[in-house]
């Protein structure tokens, strides 16, 4: 009785005081209510900022931290290689952090950093070339000046390149070795032709060709302010780092800048293809050319992918290879458009060589089923949540930000796209996931690439009814695998089946 009286007290001291009192812990947890999240996209506007040189500049000043990040993503890649200089593009970026300077030594660039506390990255991809510094804040004029040297004064030390050979011909040696990056390289070569730079694979003749007079010119192509734009978040001000930046780039000519990469010249040719391997387990990938960034498809596009494949677990082909069937670990499909051309769609995945006929089966179902019937509610519902929830993450950190605003200003995305996202997503309906799969999910237009043993893949699973999923080996195109230093096809006779 005392009790209740104590807390009955208490209760009105609470709210005579005018102190909010929680609500009650719900039963259970689908109970819980959430007010909505409220979240407004940032605007690159508002952080962009031009020099007097011309150079773009995104600004993000944050006294969270001590450190400044700056990063510089310049337009440029490997599809800049030509042919017979393959490996070139990598080994430049790896050169122009390890190779020194013209008056400073690779090791005391290294010692250099090390005294500083500083991180300073330079690298060259397929598409874009970036450089990086991360520092403390006192530190952050040192760090500058030492990266600009690297990138304006590189010295391609002979030591350094002849080390960095050694370690690509030894990593050739390899490719051969795993099933995955057989399947990968052969699945880009259909998708892109042997002779575009998405597939192109250096060769021991290609890295041995590289000097230092090659490495030069490359970098003197990409690395210039007419090919860049700046990124820069952390504790400063910015008029300051404004004139900082101005003083670091103002004396360094802007080249001419670098075209787009180039689209594939090859047609994609449907069919079954195979490579040889004695593996247990078969890797495959099916799918095809597919759409590129803008496509008015798109939106439609990343939910249809997301209920069939792109999900995890509460997609169709993880729970009906996995969860139903137990043909595989990990099953799934993925959506990469490209910028200037098409990218590809490709579900996949990794089944015991007898039962891969049979998942392949199971994903041409849920191909069909897709194609037929409209996705439930319940389907397309959380496919849209997944994508208008998680929106604020792409913000998340000041240097993320800055990120998105510099490949959007890069690859010359609409403006408004981040702003319409949710909406975009949101208005995608059923029969638009309908229309699109009919569009894009024809097994007719797709290509099947196995990597394992055919004798026992193109049989089946012998426990399975006679009426079992098998391979025919007519229209079954057997590759054989390539010489890992010259990546020529070798001369290995196409697997007969059991």
């Amino acid at each position: 009785m005392r009790m209740t009286t104590s807390l009955l007290a208490f209760a009105l001291t609470v709210s005579a005081s005018g102190i909010t009192v929680p609500p009650p812990i719900p039963d259970r947890p689908e109970s819980l209510v959430f007010t909505p999240l409220r979240f407004e996209p940032p605007s690159a506007a508002e952080y962009r900022h031009t020099l007097p040189c011309g150079l773009t500049v995104f600004l993000a000043p944050s006294t969270e931290l001590p450190l400044i990040d700056l990063s510089i993503t310049f337009k440029g890649g490997s599809y800049l290689e030509s042919a017979d200089e393959i490996g070139l593009a990598g080994m430049t970026g790896a050169l122009l952090r390890t190779g020194g300077t013209t008056t400073v030594a690779p090791s005391e660039i290294d010692e250099t950093i090390d005294f500083l506390a500083s991180e300073v990255k330079i690298g060259i991809g397929l598409m874009n070339a970036s450089a990086s510094i991360n520092c403390l804040k006192p530190n952050f004029d040192e760090s500058l000046a030492l990266l600009m040297d690297m990138l304006r004064n590189p010295r391609f030390d002979e030591a350094q390149l002849m080390l960095r050979k050694q370690e690509a011909v030894e990593s050739m040696k390899q490719r051969n070795d795993d099933a995955e990056p057989i399947l990968d390289r052969e699945w880009s070569i259909l998708l892109y032709g042997e002779n575009h730079f998405e597939s192109a694979e250096p060769t021991g003749a290609s890295i041995a060709s590289i000097t230092p007079e090659k490495m030069r010119a490359f970098a003197a192509r990409v690395f210039h302010p007419g090919n860049a734009i700046i990124a820069v978040s952390g504790d400063f001000d910015t008029a300051a780092m404004l004139a900082k930046l101005e003083t670091a780039f103002a004396s360094w000519p802007a080249g001419e800048t670098v075209g787009d990469p180039p689209a594939p010249s090859s047609s994609f040719v449907p069919g079954v293809y195979h490579v040889q391997k004695d593996i247990p387990q078969g890797k495959v990938y099916i799918g095809g050319r597919a759409i590129t960034r803008d496509d008015p498809d798109y939106f439609k596009f990343l939910v249809m992918n997301e209920i069939l494949g792109g999900g995890g677990f509460t997609s169709r082909i993880m729970k009906s290879v996995r969860s139903d069937k137990g043909l595989a670990y990990s099953a799934g499909s993925n959506l990469s458009p490209r910028v200037w051309y098409p990218g590809e769609f490709r579900a996949q995945f990794q089944s015991k060589n007898a039962t891969v006929a049979e998942a392949k089966a199971t994903v041409f179902a849920e191909f069909d089923k897709m194609r037929a019937q409209l996705v439930s509610a319940e389907e397309l519902d959380t496919a849209k949540k997944s994508f208008v929830e998680t929106f604020p993450r792409t913000f998340e950190s000041k240097p993320q930000m800055l990120n998105v605003f510099v490949a959007d200003a890069m690859t010359k995305r609409d403006e408004n796209y981040w702003r319409d996202y949710r909406a975009n997503i949101s208005s995608v309906t059923a029969e638009d996931v309908q229309a699109v799969a009919k569009k894009y999910l024809d097994p007719a237009s797709m290509a099947i690439f196995i990597v394992g043993d055919w004798g026992t893949i193109s049989n089946g699973d012998p426990a399975a009814p006679a009426n079992r999923p098998k391979f025919s080996e007519d229209g079954t195109t057997h590759l054989p695998l390539r010489d890992p230093m010259t990546m020529q096809p070798m001369d290995v006779a196409a697997p007969a089946s059991k």
